[in-house]
């Protein structure tokens, strides 16, 4: 009898002990997905290159805790037409800077910008439009097939909407 009542809490023990550590593994599971890292699933080819349909990318949620955003940076944020969709697209101006878009190339400021990640040159023109300040102005490698900043009734974005900055791509899902 003694050796049944001592099997018994032995596995009452082990059981507890799993259930313990799979709630403890939950609990760190949300707040990584919470306030540190988030996996988004990319739908369109607006990035393409440098991002495909259906690539899930990481976007860390912290990258502007400390720093501020930079021209170049891909960034995932909420859609300013429809805070429920999230969009994914590089930072092409900052707040202040005078964009235009002529014969297939981006100037910033006046200064024709370096754009070796962009599928091809762009087809259609675009601006002078002053980026206002607290805003970024961006748009898709796949500047032709993206639906960005050139298209909104407000052409930026704040930081309000802002979810963090694409750290890592893994390969698209099949």
């Amino acid at each position: 009898m003694e050796k049944t009542s001592t099997t018994k809490r032995v596995i009452t023990k082990e059981i507890f002990d799993w259930v313990k550590a799979i709630i403890i593994a939950v609990l760190i599971a949300l707040i990584i997905r919470t306030f540190i890292f988030v996996p988004s699933i990319v739908p369109t080819g607006s990035m393409h290159p440098t991002i495909c349909v259906n690539d899930v990318i990481l976007v860390f949620k912290g990258s502007y805790w400390f720093k501020s955003v930079e021209r170049g940076d891909i960034i995932v944020f909420k859609s300013p037409e429809d805070e429920d969709i999230h969009l994914v697209k590089r930072v092409a101006a900052m707040g202040g800077e005078m964009v235009k878009i002529e014969g297939g190339h981006l100037y910033i400021d006046g200064i024709k910008q370096n754009e070796p990640y962009i599928y091809a040159p762009m087809r259609q023109d675009f601006g002078p439009y002053k980026v206002p300040k607290d805003m970024y102005f961006v748009m898709g490698d796949n500047r032709n097939n993206s639906l960005d900043a050139r298209n909104w009734e407000q052409k930026g974005i704040s930081k309000d909407i802002l979810i963090g900055k694409a750290v890592y791509r893994l390969g698209g899902l099949k």
